[in-house]
């Protein structure tokens, strides 16, 4: 029986994304975008939690996340969960859970030192766009020696 695996997300980026050349023809971009929830607990106070989320988009998409978005900027995150593991330095088994980005919609202000426009037609007229990575090709597969998250 199949499952679902959705993940639908509204959130800022900690901070800048980060962007790897995989191989000549294949980019990966992760970033970390926050979200809150806010509530009154049993004493009448209000209380807060926040929550991160690694976001990883792949190919063209990636390109015009690290191109166009920065800290602080919002966006809204449409994807899959994934659990991956890998051999940290001292050998110990770590995991890692991700969101495999579909869609990536930039909402709010652009930084105007990020540009104007991306490439390949996206407008970003009225404050928003789409991007989706099954326009650009398949998912590679992620495979590296390296301690992860970086």
């Amino acid at each position: 029986m199949a499952g679902v695996n959705k993940v639908i997300l509204v959130g800022n980026l900690g901070k800048d994304p980060e962007v790897r050349q995989i191989s000549p023809n294949q980019t990966v971009c992760q970033f970390r975008i926050a979200t809150g929830e806010s509530w009154i607990d049993k004493n009448g106070q209000k209380q807060e939690r926040t929550e991160w989320h690694s976001i990883v988009t792949w190919g063209k998409i990636a390109e015009i996340c690290g191109k166009y978005l920065s800290k602080g900027r919002q966006v809204y995150v449409e994807g899959r969960l994934q659990t991956r593991s890998w051999e940290d330095q001292q050998g110990q088994k770590r995991y890692t859970t991700e969101i495999i980005a579909s869609t990536v919609q930039f909402l709010g202000n652009i930084s105007s030192e990020r540009g104007a426009n991306p490439a390949a037609g996206a407008s970003f007229g009225g404050g928003s766009s789409n991007f989706s990575p099954t326009d650009f090709g398949p998912e590679p597969s992620f495979d590296t020696n390296d301690e992860i998250p970086f």
